[in-house]
């Protein structure tokens, strides 16, 4: 990495950058959309984003984004696991689909294991099938070795020591387990492997995610804001950035007594490192 790609600790006050590791960019419309776009590029802001998907239509709706600003925006293509799965034969299409545009993609994302559709089937006192969730997951897993891409993952407490075996079992090398919260076994399994997970505005107010900032290892820590995702303390009421990770660099680095430059530099380069990102033009 050339020194431009690096966050400046020793300019003016707040002349250090971000990236918005996980952000449903294609959920933006409009004037939000144009605001979100505003953000990225600048010097002492937000240097680019990494836009998920949910869908086959959300996969191209990111593709034409990243094509329109690239180096700012980076796509990531799958299917999210907190929706019913569709047929075998549409499957088949979004797998086909993200083989073809594979050169365009910034990784396998976002995909996982529905912890919160389980929940909410627990209590209404229905049955909930999770296997098809892991045989899909595993398929994604088999598909982000094959295209040497890391994985943006949706896989929360009882559901990430799951995504652990299915990962471990294909080798995958490179993950990021986005908004992540888990026992300390699993947490300590993640940091093993040398998978990332990356942090919420929600740091400023939630005990949980705090422990996560003071505790996990600072070079495979990530800033997000999975916005459009609304949150709460000092942020309510607000529409959800990518600036927002400067608030959450600024508090992990409080957290950990560092200097808020330097955090912020380290946080930076994880992501550029795991995602293998370019300078923008």
């Amino acid at each position: 990495m050339s020194g431009t790609d690096r966050v400046r600790t020793h300019g003016p006050a707040g002349s250090w950058r971000t990236i918005d590791a996980h952000i449903h960019l294609d959920k933006y419309e409009g004037e939000e959309l144009d605001k979100v776009l505003a953000e990225l590029g600048r010097a002492d802001g937000v240097e680019a984003v990494v836009a998920v998907s949910v869908d086959l239509a959300s996969c191209e709706a990111n593709r034409l984004l990243a094509a329109r600003h690239p180096g700012r925006i980076c796509a990531a293509y799958g299917f999210h696991p907190e929706q019913p799965i569709p047929p075998e034969e549409e499957m088949d299409r979004l797998f086909a689909w993200i083989e073809a545009n594979a050169e365009t993609a910034t990784a396998i994302g976002e995909v996982g294991l529905p912890y919160y559709k389980q929940q909410e089937a627990k209590e209404k006192g229905e049955r909930f099938d999770v296997e098809p969730y892991v045989e899909l997951l595993d398929r994604f897993a088999a598909l982000a070795v094959k295209l040497d891409l890391p994985m943006a993952l949706h896989c929360v407490y009882d559901d990430a020591p799951i995504a652990c075996d299915v990962l471990e079992k294909r080798g995958v090398a490179k993950a990021h387990f986005h908004w992540y919260k888990g026992d300390v076994r699993t947490t300590e399994r993640i940091a093993a492997n040398g998978w990332f997970i990356s942090l919420t505005p929600d740091v400023l107010y939630e005990p949980e995610i705090r422990k996560l900032a003071a505790d996990f290892p600072l070079s495979q820590l990530m800033t997000e804001t999975d916005g459009p995702w609304p949150y709460e303390g000092k942020f309510s009421g607000r529409m959800t950035v990518p600036s927002m990770t400067r608030d959450v660099a600024a508090e992990i680095a409080a957290i950990r007594g560092m200097d808020t430059g330097e955090a912020a530099r380290i946080l930076f380069d994880n992501a550029k490192r795991i995602y293998g990102m370019k300078a923008a033009d």
